[in-house]
């Protein structure tokens, strides 16, 4: 795997400001783990930020109509669909804490991989939208 640095220092939770190490408690309560991810790490620049983001991921990723690995899942194809290779790792191992068996897994790349060709086919040929899926 390719190193690469972030664009902003990561902010460690010695060295983080005390808001930002009450979310940083936060996160880690909820999830149970001794320290907080990278991504964590980094939004800590902006403690209004980092607490804005994780309250609605909080709110957002919860069960409802859908359930979670369901969520995840969509979290996994929305960020290879926008090439976010730590938002792919970071939403597999979610998935696969949640249940996520090897063959959801290939079942939802091959969905993934089916939607990227359909999608980048549709576009190129700029397929007008049928009157029956148009409910604009």
């Amino acid at each position: 795997m390719l190193f690469r640095s972030a664009t902003v220092p990561l902010i460690p939770y010695d060295e983080a400001k005390p808001e930002v190490r009450a979310m940083y408690d936060n996160i880690m309560q909820t999830r149970k783990v001794n320290d907080v991810n990278n991504f964590w790490k980094a939004l800590a620049h902006s403690p209004d930020l980092l607490k804005h983001v994780w309250e609605r991921a909080q709110d957002v990723m919860k069960p409802g109509a859908l359930d979670a690995l369901t969520k995840e899942l969509i979290y996994i194809a929305v960020s290879t669909a926008n090439s976010c290779e730590y938002c792919v790792h970071s939403h597999t191992a979610a998935a696969r804490a949640k249940g996520m068996t090897p063959e959801q897994y290939a079942e939802m790349q091959a969905v993934i991989a089916m939607a990227s060709t359909t999608n980048a086919l549709a576009t190129s040929m700029q397929v007008p939208v049928d009157k029956q899926f148009d409910h604009s």
